[in-house]
């Protein structure tokens, strides 16, 4: 029975909905969500099994979701916009996913940037449910095929997925014949405790403002898995003084909500209870120190992984 599979790497500028896209194909949480630029940091894997239908062949599409494509200034950024590079390296076809809602946000370094990339690619048009005339969708599409020479352009809505359905037919008839690369109950390859790590992040993300959401990151410094109970510490480093204060709070409140969330989430990911202790350190100029960067990247920690910190199951 054929069976079509491959890599398929999402990019995107800052906040087109790239992780939103992801979420929703794989059907569960993978990625944070935020409305802060530049939420994602690392590529984060997700895996969506086609069943077959009448017109379609079974699948498995293997999903890159990859940091925003943006100019970088620090550390953080060229490392951001190496995943980037490197998740198009390997991967059968690309989504360039943009913003439909504000199109001008997108155009100038995202197409030079596209300029080098040799592999097939759909263009898609994010959050079209907030185009209040969709006439404005013609001539936009008419414009992005000028720039760069898509195979398709296919308008959707992430959040509503709204033009899904077709999209996944589509990926399924580009992709060829291949392998099932993951078994059938394997979603991401992500270990659990950097799934912990962000849950955490985006939580401060959703709790903070100005400087502070870009300031910060998230190292899971304990994981133990118990028969009744899963204990988590872990430390979220900030760049000043200030920035700490912020994020403890007047008498801890701050860090209480953030922690309290954030242990909700981490318990609905584990299915689990789950005892969250939460620290604050500041490490200063960390954007900027590669050495430090390189920390957060957990595929150079997997030496120091528990056997608890393989690639999430499907709960399904």
């Amino acid at each position: 029975m054929p069976f079509h599979s491959g890599f398929v790497a999402i990019i995107g500028p800052p906040n087109a909905g790239k992780s939103t896209l992801l979420n929703a194909l794989a059907g569960e949480k993978l990625a944070i969500v935020s409305p802060k630029p530049q939420t994602t940091r690392n590529r984060v894997l997700g895996v969506m099994h086609v069943p077959k239908k009448a017109g379609r062949e079974a699948a498995q599409l293997v999903l890159i979701d990859t940091p925003g494509v943006h100019r970088p200034l620090s550390s953080l950024g060229r490392k951001m916009m190496a995943e980037a590079r490197e998740a198009l390296a390997g991967c059968d076809l690309i989504l360039v996913i943009t913003d439909a809602a504000r199109p001008e946000a997108s155009d100038e370094f995202l197409f030079h940037f596209l300029k080098r990339v040799t592999r097939p690619a759909f263009l898609l048009l994010n959050k079209i449910d907030l185009v209040r005339e969709k006439s404005r969708l013609l001539p936009l599409i008419e414009r992005r095929q000028r720039q760069h020479d898509f195979r398709e352009i296919v308008p959707i809505s992430a959040r509503k997925r709204e033009g899904l359905d077709l999209l996944i037919d589509k990926l399924v008839e580009a992709l060829p014949q291949g392998p099932r690369y993951f078994p059938e109950d394997q979603i991401t390859d992500q270990p659990v405790r950097f799934m912990a790590a962000e849950l955490i992040r985006e939580q401060v993300l959703l709790r903070s403002r100005e400087e502070v959401p870009h300031s910060v990151t998230v190292l899971v410094d304990e994981f133990a898995e118990g028969p009744r109970i899963t204990r988590i510490a872990a430390t979220i480093y900030c760049d000043r003084e200030g920035q700490k204060a912020i994020l403890i709070g007047s008498q801890g409140r701050m860090l209480t909500a953030i922690g309290s969330a954030a242990r909700k989430e981490i318990e609905r990911m584990l299915e689990t209870k789950v005892f969250l202790e939460l620290y604050v350190k500041v490490q200063a100029n960390w954007r900027e120190s590669r050495a430090f960067v390189e920390q957060l990247d957990w595929r150079r920690q997997l030496d120091r992984l528990l056997p608890a910190d393989a690639g999430r199951k499907n709960s399904n």
